[in-house]
């Protein structure tokens, strides 16, 4: 476990150090600080917009600031070092403590977001999003998001490409917190390729050796006569198959027994249509009523009638006892 706790002893140094420099260079457009170690001792370098203001006349600031440092923190052979940041509106840190300001100054978040969002993409930003969190209208919390160009949420790229800072407006209703996203100009995603046109593609895809071994074989006398008698073979038993389709036709014309049995497929039709007729009323009343509108459009009768009405149509058409004369 001593492994462990050192690195998280050595992240909450990092972090404690990161707010205490945020607290004390708030003027000066604090945009963050790199830590490490080297043979000479412990090296901080500060990322300031206004790098004037942290040496201060005579390098009386840095000066202070590094003693500061040493006593609160416990740090021996401390050494800053102070750049300056070439463009404030892609570094997420200033823009997230600059919104914050303009927040508490009274700017309507709206045009506070969309005015530092096209700021941020005139610099030449590939995207960029600002995300509002609090009550920045009324009594209740919301979230309220302004975003443009292209940003990444998740994956390695979005720890490593995308630059992120924070910053907290307290208002009267109480705090907002600011998130700012920014990917730079020139970041190199994964997910971007581009096509090359007129490149030689001849030396970069080498042939397989298993078709020059191919080609080898066949070029020799033995596949060639392999492939002359394969070809033999095939030529000899193309004809048996064309005298095979010859014969068909022939053996096609022996059937003379079909009229016989198209007779005999009519007379049991008509057998079945005579056994249809019915032979009384009481044959008609034992009938189902999709029958008896069988029948009545076979005879020519009406068949919407009612069941008995129906039944008496037809027995007065076949002339059967029961049905109305």
């Amino acid at each position: 476990m001593a492994i462990e706790r050192d690195f998280v002893e050595k992240g909450m140094r990092r972090s404690q150090i990161d707010e205490f420099l945020a607290e004390e260079l708030e003027r000066a457009g604090y945009g963050g600080m790199e830590l490490a170690r080297t043979p000479m001792g412990t090296e901080i370098t500060l990322k300031a917009e206004k790098p004037g203001m942290v040496i201060g006349k005579g390098g009386k600031n840095i000066r202070q600031l590094t003693d500061d440092l040493e006593r609160e923190f416990d740090i021996e052979d401390l050494q800053v070092d102070v750049q300056e940041v070439e463009e404030p509106d892609l570094n997420a840190r200033i823009v997230a403590d600059k919104l914050a300001n303009a927040l508490e100054r009274g700017w309507y978040f709206r045009d506070a977001g969309r005015t530092t969002l096209s700021r941020i993409m005139e610099s030449g930003a590939m995207g960029a999003e600002i995300v509002f969190s609090g009550k920045v209208t009324g009594a209740r919390s919301r979230v309220v998001k302004f975003k443009e160009g292209y940003v990444k949420h998740c994956g390695e790229p979005a720890e490593s490409v995308v630059e992120t800072g924070y910053g907290t407006a307290i208002m009267k209703l109480g705090a907002i917190g600011i998130q700012v996203r920014i990917i730079p100009p020139g970041a190199e995603l994964p997910d971007k390729f581009e096509v090359e046109e007129g490149v030689e593609v001849e030396g970069l895809v080498p042939e397989a050796e298993t078709t020059e071994v191919e080609v080898e074989e066949a070029d020799t006398e033995e596949g060639l006569d392999e492939l002359v008698e394969e070809a033999e073979e095939e030529a000899e038993e193309e004809p048996e198959a064309d005298e095979e389709a010859e014969e068909g036709p022939e053996e096609a014309e022996e059937p003379e027994d079909e009229p016989e049995e198209a007779e005999e497929e009519t007379e049991e039709t008509d057998d079945e249509e005579a056994e249809d007729v019915p032979s009384s009323v009481d044959e008609l009343q034992e009938k189902s009523y999709r029958e008896l509108q069988k029948l009545a459009k076979e005879a020519g009768v009406k068949a919407n009638l009612k069941t008995e009405e129906l039944i008496d149509a037809l027995a007065e058409e076949y002339g059967l006892e029961g049905g109305d004369s």
